[in-house]
């Protein structure tokens, strides 16, 4: 298991990551913790000159212009390195930034969220209901804008058809559904286990692009994210959401932030087209695509309504802006839709923002969380960076 999980730079980096900005987050073995970085020509460059921190990297004015003159950040080694562990880790590129979510903003994963709160979260009532409530709601969803006036239409109509639901409101309502995907430093990187609750039996990937957003809600680039769902616990009630969300390296992002320039801007988020892999040990594959083009709201839309007079954050947002795969290919038997198995090789990826790839573990038995705010602070101040 532990070989296969070693990575080369070719299978997780960008198509053209010659000439792309792209930044991160490493534990550095030599400087003794977690350092900011710069990937330039295979190798990763020190960025603590300019902040010691991520969050406080990305709230730098102009910060791609910063970055062209490389001459004084200090060289960390190879990327390989870093994949091997031979010096140290790739960390997810976040560290003080708030990590949110936004849900429901892809008409089929919509879909499936009513089908999960209708079977009360058991997979095998599932497939019956999806029959039933497929043809009705995909037809009515399928290109809707959120909050538009023929939104307005079809929740009236669904509503004279017994078909609400709360899931629906956040979906093509006025306001969307915004929530904390997990704690400041608890998310893992690219080559991480990922973990799923040992009690859930009904589980999927949530492959997003994410967005790195400032204080000041300005979006200055995107990485790849994995939101890991419990759909059991979720689907059995809607205020499980933190269970089913928020669980030991239940998040993933990476494997690096890719900020805008001149060859990578906010409209190729808006037109990439997000691809799924799982590979089994018991030699199970799933693959899928997702497009970008069928979210339901604009990235800005969902970024103003999570940053704007009435709530701030001052260390920044990685964003999830949802997806629209809710996996239903059988696995453990015909009609019970998928559900993850441990030793899963999880990959998500888009040609621009490269290949997030990790394994699945029970949450209980993936390294636990101990490096929070706390132990940043220390440790920074240890090296003299604060």
């Amino acid at each position: 298991m532990e070989a296969k999980r070693t990575l080369a730079p070719e299978t997780i980096l960008p198509q053209d990551a010659s000439s792309a900005l792209l930044i991160g987050r490493v534990w550095s073995q030599k400087l003794g913790g977690p350092c900011p970085v710069l990937l330039a020509s295979g190798r990763l460059l020190d960025l603590s000159v300019l902040a010691p921190t991520l969050s406080g990297l990305l709230e730098i004015a102009d910060l791609a212009v910063t970055l062209r003159d490389t001459s004084r950040f200090a060289n960390l080694g190879p990327l390989t390195s870093f994949l091997d562990g031979t010096a140290g880790e790739l960390l997810a590129p976040a560290d003080l930034q708030a990590i949110k979510a936004a849900g429901v903003t892809f008409a089929d994963s919509m879909l499936e969220r009513v089908i999960e709160e209708q079977a009360k979260g058991d997979p095998q009532r599932a497939q019956d209901i999806r029959g039933r409530l497929a043809p009705v709601l995909g037809d009515n969803l399928r290109g809707l804008a959120a909050g538009s006036e023929k939104a307005a239409e079809v929740k009236s109509l669904l509503q004279d058809m017994g078909l609400w639901s709360q899931y629906l409101e956040v979906g093509i309502g006025p306001d969307a559904e915004i929530f904390t995907k997990a704690q400041p430093m608890s998310s893992v990187g690219c080559g991480a286990l990922i973990g799923i609750h040992p009690k859930s039996d009904w589980n999927n990937p949530e492959p997003e692009v994410v967005l790195a957003v400032t204080s000041k809600g300005k979006i200055i680039g995107a990485t790849l994210g994995n939101d890991v769902n419990l759909r059991d616990f979720e689907g059995r009630s809607a205020l499980l959401l933190s269970k089913a969300k928020d669980n030991n390296a239940s998040c993933a992002i990476g494997p690096f932030i890719r900020l805008f320039d001149d060859s990578f801007t906010i409209d190729d988020v808006k037109s990439a087209e997000i691809s799924l892999s799982v590979e089994g040990p018991d030699g199970f594959v799933m693959t899928g695509v997702s497009a970008m083009k069928a979210i339901s709201r604009t990235p800005e839309n969902l970024v103003s309504q999570l940053l704007n007079r009435n709530h701030q954050y001052p260390d920044g947002v990685l964003f999830f802006l949802g997806t629209m795969f809710a996996p239903v290919k059988d696995r453990r038997g015909a009609g019970l839709g998928f559900t993850h198995e441990i030793g899963d090789r999880v990959e998500i990826s888009t040609p621009k923002l490269g290949h997030l790839v990790n394994w699945v573990e029970h949450s209980n038995n993936c390294p636990e969380w101990t490096f929070g705010l706390a132990a940043l602070m220390k440790n920074l101040a240890s090296r003299g960076l604060v």
